[in-house]
């Protein structure tokens, strides 16, 4: 099949000036809490965004025979700007420690504390399927048509972001032993939406460029059982010479207000050099200082007293409308 220059071109700008013509903004807060994956969507232009959880977690080695105990906090702060595709990070993850080494019928206690994460970076929205796209047309007389999957369900949208790790601290045992105060981190982020499932993938490349780089993929599913509760499954593979691993996570979330968000997870893995096992409680909130309007509820849903289902919020949680 063969296509002439002017119908390629035509293309491509349509393409490109489909991708800005529709914002990020959603109704109710739009969390990475409580998984590790980050979702595809920015939090909006002007709205600025903490979410952070206090953990617990246990290690045992049996090879290096020692013991720790962590307690800390992990933390993100968004804020959207220039763009509605555009939104700049800082992730941040901060352990104190207390580790016995068992040797012979000795034992030896120590404590520290310091970062494992220290990340500033943005997130930018390649592509956006549903503006690319459209919406789906309701079909008013087929419960099938509007429920069953199609093709073009299968095209995820996509990320991509960058940023910089800062290890300003020297001897700092929960990061990798090289002389690197800054590194760079690249991310390929897909998230698919279909009905109340979101998948979610992240492809990582962290550290580039060190004595130990590290190669990380995870994928999350969440469900949104109604428009306050939701529950996710997740999947981190690591690959590095410093630390490898393969964790599994499950938790939920529950929205208290559209800018108010609480969770629970527990973690753990499959080997023994060392055994994981971490529980986290954490809590989202937004400052919506968004300007525009927020996505709009088609002609098919109005009057009906429920909102359009929010496709671009990680957990597909929304606020429950009365009518009023």
């Amino acid at each position: 099949m063969n296509y002439s220059f002017n119908t390629i071109r035509l293309f491509f700008v349509l393409f490109v000036t489909s991708q800005f013509v529709n914002g990020q903004y959603t109704e109710t807060i739009n969390t990475n809490n409580p998984g590790r994956s980050q979702g595809a969507f920015a939090v909006g232009k002007g709205v600025a965004q903490v979410e952070g959880s206090l953990f617990y977690r246990t290690e045992e080695h049996d090879l290096q025979r020692y013991e720790r105990d962590y307690i800390g906090t992990s933390f993100q702060l968004r804020y959207g700007a220039v763009t509605e595709r555009l939104e700049f990070s800082l992730f941040g993850n901060y352990s104190r420690v207390n580790q016995s080494d068992f040797n012979g019928l000795v034992s030896t206690e120590s404590e520290f504390g310091n970062f494992s994460r220290f990340t500033v970076g943005g997130k930018y929205l390649v592509f956006d399927p549903l503006v690319f796209f459209g919406e789906k047309k309701v079909n008013l007389l087929s419960w099938k048509a509007n429920n069953r999957l199609s093709w073009r369900d299968l095209i995820p949208a996509v990320s991509v972001y960058a940023g910089a790790n800062l290890d300003l601290s020297e001897n700092n045992v929960l990061t990798p032993p090289d002389n690197s105060t800054i590194s760079p981190r690249f991310e390929l982020i897909t998230q698919n939406n279909w009905g109340r499932w979101v998948f979610v993938t992240n492809i990582i490349a962290d550290r580039v460029g060190t004595d130990f780089p590290s190669y990380q993929w995870i994928l999350t599913m969440t469900h949104s059982i109604n428009g306050k509760w939701a529950v996710f499954g997740e999947y981190q593979g690591l690959k590095s010479d410093f630390y490898s691993d393969d964790l599994a996570r499950g938790g939920l979330t529950y929205l208290i207000t559209k800018d108010w968000q609480v969770d629970s997870s527990a973690t753990v893995n499959f080997k023994d050099t060392p055994t994981v096992f971490q529980v986290n409680l954490g809590m989202s909130y937004r400052l919506d200082f968004h300007k525009d309007e927020a996505i709009k509820q088609t002609d098919d849903f109005k009057g009906t007293g429920k909102k359009k289902k929010n496709k671009k919020n990680k957990l597909n949680l929304e606020e429950e409308n009365d009518g009023r």
